[in-house]
């Protein structure tokens, strides 16, 4: 009998070889990937088992929608389950993430870039629950580059938008309220009661003079006072803020996405691997209770990767459109 060492994380990790199956008493089944030396760079391109699983739920997709965006540019009712599933998840992004998110006068501009960056998520989450294929986003290098792309999007987005038109472009003289009809009374304001913020220190014999005399002059001479640099001390400071605060939500929506596919795969292989040690101690009984054990828990958990895998795709994107919403909108 060939000794294996039963890891978990050889089956959620992406890697060079695909393993498709692993016997209980020979050898691994399994295809080693090519690699390719590009000589310009002096790089050697690796292909992986995540790589090819992006292209298969990027070719899906364009199979499943180019004929349904082709029946649909005719103008013809949804017919069929199938059609009607596939394009009612159009339709949801659009009218329960875009539009309340981006607006109705800015939804339908980047719809296309929800549209795509939510199929795409979705399949490749659930290609995760077919056997001996994986989920991509369960790696951080994949989630981090959808990321990357939903920060180039919600900075490039506004900067198209706003770099024509400044907030409170149209808004100008909006917080004045002087205009026809408008007047001020000038004694408005002459029976308010004002109070002495120096009454306190008005009681004490000596030093109550002083210390009033001190801020009051403090006071008279701050706005005459010149800090050199200070002004791009303050603005380098608010930049730091704002690009830290611009990175983190990005690299939010990285790694939630990676930790719950990730998590959730992880306890998938941990179970389906007590069926192996089980099998090696050559206990018949132990065997059968925990093979029974592990395919319920498998089974039971797998319905909730199913919905996982729909509502991480979805929070990924409401996400996106929520700061893309923010940065397009300020003024909210």
């Amino acid at each position: 009998m060939a000794e294996h060492k039963h890891n978990p994380f050889e089956h959620v990790q992406d890697t060079d070889i695909w393993e498709f199956f692993t016997a209980l008493f020979g050898d691994k089944q399994e295809i080693r990937l090519p690699a390719f030396d590009i000589p310009v760079l002096g790089y050697r391109f690796q292909i992986t088992k995540f790589m090819i699983l992006e292209l298969i739920a990027a070719a899906l997709i364009l199979l499943i929608y180019i004929p349904l965006a082709r029946r649909s540019s005719t103008g013809d009712l949804p017919k069929g389950r199938w059609w009607n599933a596939f394009e009612s998840l159009l339709t949801f992004v659009r009218n329960e993430i875009a539009k309340p998110n981006l607006g109705e006068k800015d939804a339908d501009k980047y719809v296309p870039y929800l549209w795509t960056l939510f199929l795409f998520l979705l399949f490749c989450n659930l290609l995760g629950m077919i056997p001996f294929m994986g989920s991509p986003t369960a790696s951080i290098w994949a989630t981090g580059g959808l990321a990357v792309i939903s920060f180039v999007m919600l900075h490039g987005a506004a900067i198209v938008k706003l770099g024509y038109e400044p907030p409170g472009a149209h808004g100008h003289g909006h917080d004045h309220h002087e205009g026809p009809g408008h007047h001020v009374e000038s004694g408005h304001h002459e029976h308010a009661v004002h109070t002495d913020p120096y009454a306190g220190l008005r009681q004490l014999p000596i030093l109550g003079p002083l210390m009033i005399g001190t801020v009051r002059y403090f006071a008279a001479l701050w706005p005459h006072i010149e800090v050199p640099y200070v002004g791009w001390l303050f603005s380098g400071v608010i930049f730091v803020i704002e690009l830290l605060g611009t990175v983190i939500k990005s690299g939010v929506l990285a790694v939630r996405l990676f930790a719950n596919m990730f998590a959730g795969h992880m306890v998938l292989a941990v179970i389906l691997l007590f069926i192996v040690v089980a099998a090696e101690s050559r206990n018949i009984f132990m065997l059968v209770g925990v093979s029974f054990a592990s395919v319920l828990g498998v089974v039971a958990l797998s319905l909730l990767e199913l919905f996982v895998a729909f509502l991480q795709a979805y929070i990924f994107v409401f996400l996106t459109a929520l700061f893309m919403g923010m940065s397009l909108h300020p003024e909210h």
